[in-house]
């Protein structure tokens, strides 16, 4: 349904001032705006971004349930991630709905196994000393950069299955070029108010198309050289491109070359990012806690897996308080009604993960970091949701939080990291994550 046909008569209040300073307070001011939104409005509110893109923005745990469980032919996860589709391509499993994304979520799936993901835990292990031992010691430093660099190796290693440092570096440059374009402000001001399409090279589009370019190139060439082993009879691989080189769907088709550059688009610039954020987040939380950080040690200390379970507290928590992705979105394909508001074809809901785990019946003191609280009780399914619900959950969750438990063991273990009394980092944007604004400020001291 075109945005001239949308009837939006029946839906929630929302702000109602000038578009551009909305969308500008949406992009620029998150933490603020959406809270303020949802004390102002009540639950569910409607934000228009654009006249193509109206979303009503959901606070309520049990209608994000009727979401995630809703019919997902009415609901379109793919259409409502759009947003996405100039950097991923119209093939990623973000953007697909209905046969298409099942298709390729089945074909994807097998790779995110759970005794194939604990296989690559040495690999992240050795990545993660190796940057660890170049951390500054005795001054501040922001670690955002250096998780970005651990995860992207990571994936790099685990998926592509490069292992030339010479050839990780050079497939790492463009890949980071083209995720600084997305984060000032002014360019994602400038990004939300022009159109993808037909982009000239100018244009604040064309020139995120232009880093593009020689992203796609490298992962066409590792494409290629992949078939080209498999052609000559090379011994089979481990790594994930391998995987889904191999896999076939139900009437024995593979995946295409376009079809597979989008998958590891997706999975080098959501993956590796989102967790880059989470681990940066994580470390600027503890080092402003110094309860949490003195029993981290102590339990990292004891060597013997003692504190597994307060390590997934800490990034439980985490995640909770600062969620890398605030949202997910569903389109409507046909009216339905969601919190009592019959909500027309064409519009998206959107439940905030932020305002979900900050809902005070959900979390007492919400605004605390209390990892105890996931160490006392398990949430409802629907009540913690970093990755999304229902059948569109993040494929990688798993392989995510399995990667951000063996980063963080192996930083604990490798480096002094010291309590600061900074004051909490405030959320920037980086298109569609929240990061922290001076990019996760630590400092470790000398272990001598």
């Amino acid at each position: 349904m075109s945005a001239a046909t949308l009837d939006t008569s029946t839906l929630p209040p929302g702000p109602s001032g000038p578009r551009p300073l909305t969308v500008a307070r949406f992009l620029l001011q998150p933490e603020t705006f959406i809270p303020e939104c949802r004390e102002r409005y009540g639950p569910l509110f409607t934000i228009r971004l654009s006249a193509e893109r109206t979303v009503v923005v959901c606070g309520d745990p049990a209608v994000a349930k009727e979401v995630f469980t809703g019919d997902p032919a009415l609901l379109h996860a793919g259409a409502g991630n759009v947003v996405l589709k100039p950097l991923l391509g119209p093939r990623s499993v973000l953007l697909l709905d209905g046969p298409e994304h099942l298709r390729q979520r089945r074909l994807m799936l097998p790779s995110f196994h759970g005794e194939r993901m604990r296989g690559y835990g040495e690999r992240m292990r050795a990545i993660a000393e190796q940057h660890v031992a170049r951390w500054p010691v005795g001054e501040p430093f922001a670690v955002h950069r250096s998780m970005q660099a651990i995860t992207l190796e990571v994936i790099l290693r685990v998926v592509f299955g490069v292992e030339e440092p010479a050839r990780i570096a050079q497939l790492s440059a463009p890949l980071r070029a083209l995720l600084d374009s997305t984060s000032q402000p002014r360019r994602l001001l400038a990004l939300q108010f022009t159109s993808s399409q037909g982009a000239r090279p100018r244009t604040p589009w064309g020139r995120v198309r232009r880093l593009l370019a020689p992203c796609d190139r490298m992962v066409y060439e590792e494409i290629a050289a992949r078939r080209a082993e498999a052609a000559d009879g090379s011994p089979p691989r481990d790594d994930i491109l391998s995987l889904l080189l191999e896999a076939r769907d139900e009437d024995g088709a593979p995946m295409t070359d376009r079809e597979l550059r989008d998958e590891l688009m997706t999975l080098l610039l959501a993956g590796h990012e989102t967790t880059a954020t989470a681990l940066a987040w994580t470390l600027e939380r503890v080092t402003r806690h110094p309860d949490v950080l003195a029993r981290l040690r102590e339990e990292a200390a004891a060597g013997d897996g003692a504190g597994d379970a307060y390590l997934d507290a800490v990034i439980k928590e985490t995640l909770r308080l600062r969620p890398v992705v605030p949202a997910v979105v569903r389109r409507l394909q046909a009216p339905l009604t969601f919190g009592g508001w019959d909500l027309p074809a064409g519009v998206n809901i959107a439940p905030n993960i932020w305002l979900i785990h900050r809902d005070p019946q959900l979390y007492p003191e919400p605004e605390a970091f209390r990892p105890e609280r996931f160490l006392d009780r398990t949430p409802g399914t629907y009540e913690w949701i970093p990755f999304g619900g229902g059948i569109r959950r993040c494929l990688g969750a798993s392989f995510a939080l399995y990667e951000m438990r063996v980063v963080l063991q192996t930083i604990l273990a490798r480096a002094a990291l010291e309590r600061t009394d900074a004051a909490p980092e405030r959320v920037t944007r980086r298109f569609v994550t929240f990061t922290p604004a001076d990019g996760g400020v630590v400092r470790v001291g000398s272990t001598s």
